[in-house]
């Protein structure tokens, strides 16, 4: 169970649903990869929004920085929300761009703000909206699906057979 799990439930936000639901799982596993989806689940729903809402045009450029920096934008989603947005932004940048590693603290913050920012886009664009709260302790859950092992000696023998055959 995720955060983000009633996202599923409106066929219309699969584009960024399932993200949001990976990102979420790999907070125990790698913050940067965590990081890496909350980013992407955050300008996947924008993106969304754009493609849904008749008052959004689309700029000049489709940038996520471009996108959430429009007046329109600005004014759907209020400054707390565009706050939080912002932050997603600037943490994901900072986590694919730099070798800092990303503190688990910050990756809990940018999940919560994504909820909350994915919570607003169900609020507004669902067709039924339940209210709903983040639980910070899901994060605390173990993983329910086994992370799997890659055998990386055997794909390595394997792709220098093929490329001694070719």
């Amino acid at each position: 169970m995720t955060n983000f799990d009633f996202l599923k439930k409106d066929e219309k936000f699969s584009s960024f649903a399932d993200i949001a639901i990976t990102a979420e799982k790999l907070y125990q596993v790698d913050t940067a990869s965590c990081i890496f989806n909350i980013r992407r689940a955050a300008e996947f729903a924008v993106k969304w929004m754009y493609s849904v809402d008749g008052s959004l045009v689309m700029p000049y450029q489709d940038t996520f920085v471009t996108l959430i920096n429009t007046v329109e934008f600005k004014d759907i989603v209020g400054n707390d929300i565009f706050r939080r947005i912002d932050f997603i932004r600037l943490v994901g940048n900072s986590s694919a761009h730099s070798t800092r590693n990303i503190k688990p603290e910050q990756a809990e913050l940018a999940l919560e703000n994504l909820f909350y920012f994915l919570d607003f886009v169900a609020y507004c664009y669902a067709d039924e909206y339940v209210e709903r709260a983040y639980d910070p302790g899901l994060l605390k859950e173990k993983p329910v699906e086994p992370i799997i092992p890659v055998d990386i000696e055997l794909k390595l023998e394997t792709l220098m057979k093929e490329n001694v055959f070719l």
